[in-house]
């Protein structure tokens, strides 16, 4: 009888040592082959470019590290959910890779609209929220523990553009944006760096969202002929614009922010193009003395991808910041741990390659890094 109670001693020992041993190794979303990441983004529909671009380059980076072993023997899977630019299709795109698809975390949503729609519900799940493509404030303040950025914000980019008009004389600005969380945040970022250089706003004038619809806005903004008009939206409707205001006889300036997808801006305005501003929050994608440049165009070709642009670097560079966080957390992987080992980048320890990510405990924005870039003929661009 002893014998028997000792071997059934010895069975729940194991048994339970087996069960700490393999809660220990992992949080949802990672095996001990893999880890797998959500991203909903809008893959259809007037902003298809920006989802199908940012994916690109992270996905280029993601399989570059799998095909040399993956992170701690694990694999970095990353499955997508288009939400059309849609704020309702996100969250329920987010729960869907939330609860069904038990994501370790969530990785280059598209959009303020649709990154605030998804907001309460990867908050109230603890699930880390990475590389958002926005440049909102309601994903910066008040710090949240989920949320890291890796681009600038809008009121980074506005400040520059308004900055940079007003330092060249020109102070007759007018907004066109869209009519959303987006377009909002960056009119309010507009309005501060006017107010701060102390310039009165010309004229506003908006557009819905995933809309071409345009008319309206140029009846609006065309009469007081401002000598720049700075946009806040997608490039569609921005291309839309700019277009219709060139046949009403407009010869002044368009600045646009990063979030407005320069290739696809520039692909869609075709001889309209050159001329047109865009602010940009990633290194020239062209510029091979830039390290990170280098890394991605190499890694691109060797995906079979050659057409560069500034939305795909974004991808990959978020992607290569991802992966230095998830080898800093070790083989026993947790959300915690990938948070903490987040917060512990900074350019003093980790060298992206000629572009600084800094976080800490206390601020989860890595970048304030903004730079100006025309496009030229052929739609191409210059620095």
């Amino acid at each position: 009888m002893q014998t028997i109670r000792r071997c059934l001693s010895l069975s729940l020992a194991s048994f339970l040592l087996i069960g700490i041993t393999s809660s220990a190794v992992a949080d949802q979303g990672v095996t001990e082959q893999k880890i797998i990441l959500g991203q909903s983004a809008a893959f259809s529909g007037p902003a298809a470019q920006l989802g199908i671009q940012l994916h690109a380059g992270a996905k280029a980076y993601f399989d570059q590290v799998n095909s040399t072993g993956g992170v701690h023997g694990r694999k970095i899977e990353i499955i997508k959910m288009d939400d059309k630019y849609e704020a309702d299709l996100a969250a329920a795109n987010t729960k869907k890779l939330i609860e069904n698809e038990d994501v370790f975390a969530l990785f280059g949503y598209v959009g303020t609209p649709t990154s605030n729609a998804s907001l309460p519900i990867f908050t109230a799940a603890k699930v880390p929220f990475f590389a958002p493509f926005t440049g909102a404030q309601s994903l910066r303040e008040p710090l949240n523990r989920q949320i890291f950025n890796i681009r600038g914000s809008y009121f980074d980019e506005t400040e520059h553009l308004v900055e940079r008009l007003v330092r060249t004389g020109i102070k007759n600005i007018a907004v066109f944006y869209q009519n959303d969380a987006y377009g909002k945040a960056g009119l309010a970022g507009v309005e501060r760096a006017l107010k701060k250089m102390n310039v009165q706003m010309v004229e506003t004038a908006t557009v819905e969202r995933n809309s071409t619809e345009v008319a309206k806005a140029v009846e609006k903004i065309l009469p007081k002929r401002p000598d720049a008009i700075i946009q806040i939206s997608a490039y569609s409707s921005c291309a839309a614009y700019i277009k219709e205001m060139r046949k009403a006889g407009y010869t002044g300036q368009f600045y646009n922010v990063s979030f407005v997808g320069s290739q696809a801006l520039a692909d869609a305005l075709g001889k309209e193009g050159p001329g047109t501003v865009i602010s940009q929050v990633v290194p020239f994608p062209w510029r091979a003395a830039t390290p990170v440049v280098a890394e991605y165009t190499k890694v691109m070709q060797k995906a079979g991808i050659t057409d560069l642009n500034f939305s795909s670097l974004e991808g990959f560079i978020a992607a290569k910041v991802f992966v230095e966080g998830l080898r800093r957390s070790g083989r026993n992987l947790t959300r915690e741990k990938l948070i903490s080992s987040l917060e512990s980048i900074n350019s003093s320890n980790y060298d992206v390659g000629g572009f600084d990510v800094n976080f800490s405990p206390t601020s989860h924005n890595g970048s304030k890094y903004v730079d100006m870039t025309v496009i030229s003929k052929d739609s191409k661009f210059r620095n």
